[in-house]
């Protein structure tokens, strides 16, 4: 019997995109629209043996009472913040993520914030709609330092649009790159020369934390920082106190530790942080590419199960 697989938390923007990739000879799929809450889970996926989740937290204890579940086809390159991927294997539910999906759209989405927070762009906007006409200084990207940190996909293409604006980059990488296209610098120099630090590190348990509150004072005083890869690299309260102090000059925010990011959040209080809603990888070509893998990963589960039946 083909094993029921559903789509636990399909939105308005994918659902076309999703029926736009999609297959005649492609697996059955029930998509679910409706908002849920974590603890809906086993309800939502009774007699489910694959899910894909896009971006829903998935708590172990709650996957435990889940027990057709065996797959979950994530729409992204880091479960790990939404789900102890070990824990569910040991539950017998195996984790398979998508990577390399969306450089170029996250890549774009970093750029986006880096020119954004370097001319105050998102905080001019609130003035005006809240009727106040106030012109604010910024500073020119041209011929600043860009620090790269993660010399990946996503990494190598903010360098890229980077370097062709003018920019001059520096990269650390925390594994050894034989002939890198940018020059590679220690963490220290990178952190205490860049004027803007833009991470793209996957998170693990040796780069959660990552940016602490040490390293974060390590950057140059009145230096830019731009998050699109993940919220648990950086120490969210250091990040405010550096803020606050004045020792960074702005932010630009696409990842939280807890998403979504709550309004009472003292980052969303700072006028100098523009934030975005996890959104760097959400551009039709990207989602187009994310979508039709995880249908491509479907469609082998479900063969691979039946040839296990068979056999």
């Amino acid at each position: 019997m083909t094993a029921r697989v559903v789509f636990i938390d399909c939105n308005d923007q994918l659902r076309p995109v999703l029926d736009d990739v999609r297959r005649e000879d492609d697996v059955a799929i029930s998509v679910n629209q409706q908002s849920f809450s974590s603890t809906d889970l086993p309800t939502l996926l009774d007699g489910c043996a694959i899910c894909i989740d896009d971006h829903s937290y998935m708590p172990t204890d709650i996957v435990a009472q889940c027990r057709d579940l065996r797959h979950v086809v994530f729409l992204g390159t880091g479960p790990q913040s939404y789900m102890d991927v070990e824990a569910l294997h040991r539950l017998g539910v195996t984790v398979h993520p998508i990577k390399g999906y969306g450089d170029t759209a996250v890549a774009e989405h970093a750029v986006a914030l880096m020119f954004a927070a370097a001319r105050d762009v998102a905080r001019m906007d609130r003035d005006i709609r809240g009727g106040t006409w106030r012109p604010r200084g910024g500073v020119q990207l041209k011929g600043k330092r860009l620090g790269v940190v993660g010399l990946g996909g996503i990494g190598a293409e903010v360098a890229r649009i980077a370097n062709g604006i003018g920019m001059e980059v520096v990269a650390w990488n925390r594994t050894l790159r034989t002939d890198p296209p940018y020059r590679l610098v220690t963490l220290e120099e990178l952190l205490a020369s860049s004027d803007v630090v833009s991470l793209h590190l996957a998170l693990s348990d040796e780069t959660r934390g990552f940016l602490d509150r040490a390293r974060l004072s390590m950057m140059k005083g009145g230096a830019i920082l731009i998050n699109t890869a993940r919220g648990a690299l950086v120490d969210e309260a250091a990040l405010v106190e550096a803020l606050n102090d004045g020792h960074l000059a702005s932010a630009g925010l696409d990842v939280f530790a807890l998403e979504p990011l709550r309004a009472d959040h003292p980052l969303a209080k700072l006028d100098r942080v523009t934030l975005s809603a996890h959104a760097g990888f959400r551009t039709y070509e990207a989602s187009a590419t994310l979508l039709r893998r995880a249908l491509d990963i479907t469609r082998r589960l479900v063969a691979r199960d039946r040839s296990c039946d068979r056999g």
